[in-house]
């Protein structure tokens, strides 16, 4: 009777301690806040240029590099009404691309016949649209070497989402720490979840505490006067409860003069890798692995 009796008196003890682990309510406006945010980011999810709706990513070598509905064709287009061979990607030796199209093909760039003119990757913020069929392509350009992006509005990614789980939002996860710059802003290369290294610039590190412990984490910029700090970061619950490659956290710069920034990992996101096999994104470095677990923000997809 006396050994029956001790699981019944623990009970209590780890249910107290069961409650004590559960986030308090957060405020309502900020609750309104979060979730606004989370509708926003499913809604560019899952437009037609969403990242559900990318069906192939091909890394072109130098010359011809032919494309079409051909299993064979380095560039494999698969969607109704695309001929076995459209096209070529030509990447010539000066790294420009230039587009050459089989006649009668079903292919257009910004809405108009393709020309002979080099093709405008991602890097010029103003890509060339070219459209073969229902796929809409894209160059992009990873460092030195560049690939063909496809896209399908009609992708089984988009038609079969079930959406992003969530930890519940905790206003403790949402803290403050104090960035403190390099004297001089660092070049870091990056490793790739698909593609070649990037190089990001770093422009210092932001300290913060959480649950007693002493982190930090390093941002990147695109430009030294950018308003946003991008932290690509990896934590205790990766490849368990959060994608394995890590997420993504966004935060405003301190303004000149102040060196507070907010870290709301509420709105830590994943990656758009923890989606598609078609995207490249950056993987997070050493310095920013945090030995905690941080039981906010989204968790991992359906799929994955």
């Amino acid at each position: 009777m006396r050994r029956a009796a001790r699981p019944v008196t623990a009970l209590p003890l780890l249910l107290g301690l069961a409650a004590c682990s559960r986030p308090p309510a957060p405020d309502p406006a900020y609750r309104a806040e979060i979730e606004k945010a989370r509708a926003e980011r499913v809604k560019r999810l899952t437009a037609e240029n969403g990242w559900l709706t990318l069906t192939g990513l091909f890394w072109l070598k130098p010359g011809g590099n032919a494309f079409g509905s051909d299993k064979a064709d380095p560039v494999f287009l698969d969607a109704p009404g695309i001929p076995p061979r459209a096209g070529s990607f030509d990447l010539r030796p000066d790294g420009t691309v230039v587009l050459a199209v089989e006649p009668g093909a079903p292919v257009t760039v910004n809405g108009a016949a393709p020309t002979t003119a080099p093709l405008a990757s991602d890097q010029t913020g103003k890509p060339d649209a070219i459209v073969v069929g229902r796929l809409r392509l894209t160059l992009i350009r990873r460092g030195d070497a560049l690939a063909i992006r496809s896209r399908d509005p009609e992708s089984p990614r988009r038609k079969e989402f079930q959406g992003i789980p969530y930890f519940p939002i905790d206003p403790r996860l949402r803290v403050e720490g104090t960035f403190e710059p390099y004297p001089v802003p660092r070049e870091v290369e990056v490793p790739s979840a698909q593609g070649p290294a990037q190089k990001v610039t770093a422009p210092g590190v932001v300290r913060f505490t959480l649950f007693g412990k002493a982190l930090s984490l390093e941002p990147s910029v695109e430009a030294p006067d950018d308003d946003t700090f991008f932290f690509v970061f990896r934590d205790a619950t990766a490849g368990d409860e959060t994608y394995g490659a890590g997420r993504f956290l966004y935060a405003a710069s301190p303004k000149k003069g102040d060196a507070r920034v907010v870290l709301d990992f509420n709105r830590a996101v994943n990656p758009p890798c923890a989606f598609t096999p078609y995207a490249t994104c950056p993987l997070p470095l050493p310095q920013n692995v945090l030995p905690v677990r941080i039981e906010a923000g989204e968790r991992t997809p359906a799929g994955h």
